[in-house]
């Protein structure tokens, strides 16, 4: 057990966990767009996935804490890795220079990371951890994005979370060792295909149920 903890107290466990971590949040947001693509099927057919999905009961809402939880793991040690990799470089560099795989979704990881953790909570606050004894699933999204504030905020939470994906999956199987010539670049289109698949899939949700309903 000591070795298990000596691991992930370092900088490499460290590292295995955010991939871990991260690589299950994917495939959550491919099941989750799954489901919510029902939605182009009409109210019954949204409703339908979601009492399957809540039929299961206590399993269900276990298993939102634990994506909590999973989250909350996922930031804090991003953010101590962040932290750790400033203090070994208390001098930033003058020149900025995008060479090495340094993009826009690599350099706001961090920042991106917090934010999406901060839209989770906001989003099981009005879709999940609500009451829904006397509404459907679709009567609380469709009165949700009835909002434009809420429908602005989703769509740059999905925007953020294409970022994200985009250089966290990729990055998730270079920790855990498929950094090679023969699968990277692979694995590399692999990872903007899903951002962009994410960020539209989710992104045209509310706007489907604001403007073509």
């Amino acid at each position: 057990m000591n070795w298990l903890v000596a691991t992930f107290r370092s900088s490499i466990g460290k590292k295995l966990l955010m991939a871990l971590t991260g690589l299950s949040f994917v495939g959550f947001l491919a099941v989750h767009l799954a489901g919510n693509l029902t939605i182009y099927g009409g109210s019954q057919a949204f409703n339908a996935y979601a009492e399957k999905l809540h039929s299961v009961g206590a399993l269900l809402t276990v298993f939102e804490f634990g994506l909590l939880a999973f989250a909350l793991a996922h930031v804090l040690i991003g953010l101590t890795l962040f932290i750790q990799n400033l203090k070994a470089r208390p001098v930033r560099y003058h020149i900025d220079k995008p060479e090495g795989g340094r993009t826009l979704s690599s350099k706001t990881m961090p920042y991106t990371g917090i934010l999406i953790l901060a839209f989770v909570v906001f989003h099981l606050l009005n879709f999940s951890f609500v009451d829904k004894a006397d509404r459907s699933i679709f009567t609380i999204v469709s009165t949700a994005f009835q909002s434009p504030a809420y429908v602005v905020v989703y769509i740059l939470a999905m925007i953020l979370v294409a970022l994200h994906v985009r250089h966290g999956f990729w990055s998730a199987f270079q920790t855990l060792g498929a950094n090679h010539p023969k699968y990277m670049p692979a694995i590399t289109t692999i990872s903007v295909l899903l951002g962009i698949a994410f960020g539209i899939g989710f992104g045209l949700l509310p706007l489907y149920i604001t403007f073509a309903r």
